[in-house]
């Protein structure tokens, strides 16, 4: 009855025949298991949607009650914490194996002739992951959710000519509201999710219709006068179908990743929910997730006069970077004739590694559980100057200046601050402010500012 039903299916809607074609379709031998990343991204992202799914059924997008329901997911509803967690670490799977299948495809030269689309298709599905990624952040709604997004639509907004369009466009109107989580819902769930199937069908199809790049050799160069007879004779010499004899790995390879994020999911669990967004707050530091974390690092570490460049340049250096490189579509593809290319891609993978850990030590944010200062930093009897030393964490400038190793790092280290300015100067910083520190002359009284003068004063 089974083989009845399958064979009025296939021979209705010709489905089954199809399926077995491209399962059964020839690769080239020795594929290895460099090249699973590819899929692992795809089932990532179906377990992105799944979840997502089962997420929407009991989220609420509503300014005034989307905190509370994923409040009710993570604390009461049925296998609600499980699912955040599958999403979030899904996610990072997501991104990670991206980066990866993208670095493999650079690094093996995949991308010259004749398949300079698959690259392309593959670039903005980079970039449509990365967007998925920022637009998912904002649905939890807390506090450093939000005020990720403001600073997001910020650095925007300092593009020039369009800036003040995009940071808009970012914020459903001029200021962060319900519009703004109406927006980033829909593009979450709805519009990007579609633009990715549409552009996995189209790199599939490229996929099918060029074959899958066989592994390179040294002194095998890309000759697109002769390429294409070349790999065909590989194929009928040495061929083997995908299914079962490479794609094997894939199967592998991807039940490990599911296992791997449910585990989490179940261990780790979901990241916490901080405190609901407070529009009174102006003051605040947020952190975004771990795969933006280095490019907001970048930012906060930069010089003041330089952060404008980087939001400008970056993006579109790195835009343009991936979509010239099908450009270089001859040549040699060994790794080993191209040692730039391999430098290039350990370079960036330095670089983000980096800046991550710059990012997750936060020596650039303000260390808000800094300790008030000992006796024995203090140094002093005199009331004037112990005031002044417990003004000093009260009020704040302990969060980002350090003395004697207590404090935050933000800002300049503090020890021995008398000995490098006046007491009229370190009056005149504190009133008036200075680069990425605001004025206190409203916030401090005369006698405050002069009892915190006359503690950093003792400072030498």
């Amino acid at each position: 009855m089974l083989d009845t039903l399958l064979g009025w299916i296939d021979d209705r809607s010709g489905l089954i025949t199809a399926t077995r074609r491209v399962l059964q379709h020839p690769v080239p031998p020795r594929t290895g298991w460099w090249y699973v990343f590819g899929s692992a991204t795809g089932l990532a992202f179906l377990l992105q949607v799944a979840t997502g799914i089962a997420l929407a059924t009991a989220y609420v997008p509503s300014s005034g009650q989307a905190y509370d329901s994923l409040r009710f997911i993570s604390e009461q509803a049925l296998l609600g914490r499980f699912l955040r967690g599958m999403h979030y670490f899904g996610a990072s799977a997501m991104v990670l194996l991206i980066g990866i299948h993208v670095s493999r495809t650079y690094l093996m030269a995949a991308y010259k002739f004749p398949r300079e689309l698959n690259w392309l298709t593959g670039a903005v599905l980079l970039l449509l992951t990365l967007a998925l990624a920022f637009t998912g952040q904002l649905l939890r709604w807390d506090q450093t959710a939000v005020w990720s997004v403001i600073v997001g639509a910020a650095q925007a907004g300092r593009m020039p000519i369009v800036g003040e369009q995009i940071a808009r466009f970012i914020l459903a109107g001029d200021t962060l509201g319900g519009a703004t989580l109406s927006r980033f819902f829909a593009f979450h769930v709805f519009f990007i999710p579609a633009l990715v199937f549409l552009l996995i069908g189209v790199h599939l199809l490229l996929v099918l219709r060029h074959g899958i790049s066989e592994r390179p050799k040294a002194g095998e160069p890309v000759d697109p006068a002769t390429y294409r007879r070349r790999y065909d004779e590989l194929l009928q010499r040495e061929g083997v179908p995908f299914w079962p004899d490479a794609a094997w790995r894939d199967v592998v390879f991807g039940a490990a990743m599911v296992s791997t994020v449910a585990l989490l999911a179940v261990i780790v669990g979901p990241p916490d929910l901080g405190p609901p967004p407070d529009p009174s707050i102006l003051e605040a530091y947020p952190r975004p997730d771990w795969y933006f974390l280095w490019y907001f690092a970048v930012l906060a570490m930069a010089p003041q006069h330089l952060e404008t460049i980087i939001i400008v340049a970056g993006p579109l250096v790195f835009g343009a970077l991936l979509l010239l490189v099908p450009m270089f579509n001859k040549g040699e593809r060994s790794v080993r004739r191209r040692p730039m290319a391999a430098l290039l891609v350990v370079f960036i993978w330095t670089m983000i590694l980096v800046f991550w850990v710059a990012g997750e030590r936060a020596d650039w944010s303000p260390d808000f559980d800094a300790a008030p200062l000992p006796a024995q930093v203090v140094r002093s009897t005199d009331p004037t100057i112990v005031a002044g030393a417990k003004l000093f964490h009260d009020k704040g400038c302990e969060f980002c200046h350090a003395v004697a190793g207590y404090g935050g790092k933000r800002g300049p280290d503090l020890t021995d601050v008398a000995a490098r300015m006046s007491p009229d100067q370190i009056t005149g910083r504190i009133t008036n402010g200075g680069p990425n520190m605001p004025a206190y002359v409203r916030v401090l009284t005369s006698e405050e500012t002069a009892a915190i003068v006359a503690f950093l004063n003792t400072r030498r």
